[in-house]
């Protein structure tokens, strides 16, 4: 492994000095969008500009070649804006969402296998046209679809055309603070609606709309996973086997997940480049016999690329697999040009490729870890290794992977701690067994679909895979479940990710090549990282809200006093830890609270809360209507669990200034009420539609 470039680095790898301006275009576009006009025509300025600036005398162009860098770099800029741009399906001009009327018919693909929910069968369709007023207009975009399950939605499979006759629904965030952005989610996709669909909602074609390479890929993954069923014993062993091979998680089992995830070793299950890096030994292996020989010595190339990209086809074609398949794609070209190529370099190409594929995978967490990982293992583990020399080669057996192990986790940990708010404490206790047990794993389960055909041989390697996996398992889960394992309910902000990259990279390049001014970058961006930190406790202190969450079918409220907070709401949201982690923790992280509050300043009676001038009272069943002498005047009513009232009854005990109804209302009921409040010209906010109700207390 190389050790940290010189400076400057593009001298070594000049792929950097494309990618940056082309990455800047990218989230320039979707942040700060440009008239498209106006990026056209910058473009072709400055293309017209480089031309130009060839023709001028080679002297002259020696003295101003900083102009010549301006234009190249103001070109791959506007190149990154629209690729982006028009990547996105909302602004092609037959977008599903400006052909598409409710009411209308609407003719889709299923593009997927369908994968079985708990209640139903969910898929990814694609759209092909959209009918209204007896005619068709050509349309484009993806739908989620989810069955109902019945005897009709089993038979559905890839490939299958529908007519859908439901009003298709919006993809929505659900509004609630610091929560997962699923709408860009879904957009990064191309997915706009989402529809629930019972039997006879939709017609099934009997002509089919399928890919034939596509098909095979599927039928391949169905057949490896069935293999892997039925020779491996063991539900959360198969499960586990399959995800590690191909990337099928459907089998997985969640604790068990959790569990890897806590302890660092997460990147086993997912496909990643230490699965193709092992696929790459292999095919290496198998074609040695090539390389002796003038006549076949292209011959191995190809077939080690070929294979490369059958198995990232095959295993779904994630982000950080193809960001691997380019790489090595890159290495063994370069390895038969018999020509030494950069890490740096080799990196920032397949990053620049992978991004004018598709410049969505900017904002993939798996993209950003992947080259986290390797960049990191780049300039770290040559200086990690060389701080310990073992002359006996067991000592160093030992150390090496656990060079590699630190140096991969310097700059994957800021990372991994801003999108995930927790740390592995144990992370090298957890990789040193696990990642060579996982490669053992994976090689054996290649040999267990190669000797399927075979029932005895594939049986006892089945059950030494179920051995094996079992071993990991069981290690994996107990160290998850030592004192202090993970550091969790860390936050970051952008900022602070910064400080923290700018001061790895400062005390790296104290260290690696002397440079004091390292030292003070560094200390200056700690100061910056502590005096962010310190702003945001300081606010996190003196705020008061009261936020009313958006969780399907379930009341939950909280009052933020300071770093305190009072929950009000179901208790099984809390006691469930998926659902708290994916509704509830990210709003408390954002806000800092760190415990439950004690009543103290807020006045609690009953369903009424007060804190300062604002009030709020929560009717829901046990709601009883007493008309008062004097009506009770509060700020925001919250009506709940399909509380059995009319509003009419509501503003006889009650003047409010806004109604909110909560997420556990039925859609049927919010539409009433709202019906009912427009006609009184009583404001309201609809939670299940609107998103989460967020006030601030004075």
């Amino acid at each position: 492994m190389p050790h940290l470039p010189a400076w400057p680095v593009w001298k070594e790898a000049p792929f950097i000095r494309l990618i940056i301006p082309f990455i800047a275009g990218i989230i320039c576009e979707w942040y700060y969008p440009l008239p498209v006009p106006a990026a056209w025509s910058l473009l072709a300025i400055s293309s017209l500009a480089l031309w130009l600036f060839s023709f001028i005398p080679l002297s002259y162009q020696y003295r101003t070649q900083w102009w010549n860098g301006l234009w190249l770099h103001s070109i791959l800029f506007i190149t990154g804006y629209l690729l982006i741009y028009y990547k996105d399906v909302r602004h092609h001009n037959n977008c599903i969402t400006r052909q598409y009327i409710a009411g209308n018919a609407v003719l889709v693909t299923i593009e997927e296998p369908l994968s079985e929910k708990d209640q139903s069968f969910k898929a990814v369709a694609s759209v092909q046209a959209v009918f209204s007023d007896h005619s068709v207009h050509s349309a484009r975009g993806n739908i989620l679809l989810y069955f109902h399950k019945d005897s009709t939605s089993l038979h559905l499979q890839y490939g299958t055309q529908l007519i859908l006759y439901k009003k298709l629904l919006p993809v929505k965030n659900t509004g609630n603070p610091g929560s997962f952005d699923y709408q860009r989610y879904c957009i990064f996709q191309g997915i706009l609606y989402q529809v629930y669909l019972k039997q006879g909602e939709y017609m099934a074609l009997k002509i089919k709309n399928e890919s034939l390479i596509r098909k095979h890929l599927l039928s391949t993954e169905e057949k490896i996973v069935s293999i892997l069923k039925n020779f491996i014993p063991g539900k959360k062993e198969a499960g586990l086997a399959e995800a590690m091979l191909i990337g099928y998680k459907e089998d997985l089992d969640k604790t068990l997940i959790q569990s890897y995830s806590n302890t660092g070793v997460v990147h086993i299950v997912a496909i990643s480049g230490l699965h193709l890096a092992l696929i790459y030994w292999l095919l290496a292996l198998l074609c040695k016999p090539f390389r002796h020989r003038a006549f076949t010595r292209y011959v191995q190339p190809v077939i080690i690329i070929a294979g490369l990209w059958l198995f990232s086809l095959t295993t779904g074609g994630s982000p950080s697999i193809m960001r691997s398949a380019v790489m090595f794609t890159c290495v063994v070209i370069g390895s038969g040009l018999r020509r030494k190529t950069s890490l740096y370099n080799s990196l920032a190409a397949s990053a620049f490729l992978l991004l004018c594929y598709d410049p969505f995978w900017l904002w993939d967490a798996g993209f950003q870890l992947s080259y986290t990982a390797v960049l990191s293992l780049g300039i770290f583990f040559k200086p990690i290794y060389d701080l310990l020399f073992f002359q006996n080669k067991l000592p160093d057996l030992i150390w090496k992977p656990t060079a590699v192990t630190l140096a991969a986790q310097i700059l994957t940990a800021p990372v991994s701690i801003y999108l995930f708010h927790q740390f592995p404490n144990f992370f090298l206790l957890a990789n040193l067994p696990a990642v060579p047990l996982s490669s053992i794993i994976i090689i054996a389960e290649i040999v267990l679909c190669v000797v399927s055909v075979i029932p005895v041989m594939a049986t006892g390697t089945g059950h030494l895979l179920q051995q094996l996996i079992y071993w990991l398992n069981t290690y994996i889960e107990k160290i998850g479940k030592l004192p202090f394992a993970t550091s969790n309910n860390l936050q970051i902000n952008l900022l602070q990710l910064v400080c923290m990259y700018t001061c790895i990279c400062a005390i790296a390049w104290w260290l690696i090549n002397k440079k004091k001014t390292g030292v003070w970058i560094a200390l200056t961006s700690l100061l910056v990282f502590t005096a962010v930190r310190t702003m945001v406790i300081y606010n996190a202190i003196h705020q008061k809200k009261l936020i009313i969450y958006n969780i399907p079918k379930h009341s939950a409220i909280d009052v933020i006093i300071g770093r305190e907070y009072l929950f009000r709401g179901d208790s099984s949201l809390q006691e469930n830890e998926t659902v708290y982690k994916f509704y509830l923790q990210p709003c408390r992280l954002l806000h800092r609270v760190i415990n439950p509050y004690y009543t103290g300043n807020l006045l609690v009676w009953k369903n009424f809360f007060r804190y300062g001038r604002t009030s709020f009272f929560v009717v829901d069943r046990s709601f009883e209507v007493e008309k008062p002498a004097e009506k009770i005047v509060v700020d925001i009513l919250i009506l709940s669990k399909n509380a059995p009232v009319l509003i009419s009854q509501i503003t006889d005990v009650f003047t409010c200034r806004t109604m909110v109804f909560d997420s556990s209302v039925p859609l049927w009921k919010v539409n009433k009420w709202k019906q009912e409040c427009t006609q009184m010209g009583i404001p309201c906010h609809t939670v299940s539609e609107q998103g989460a109700f967020v006030l601030n207390l004075y």
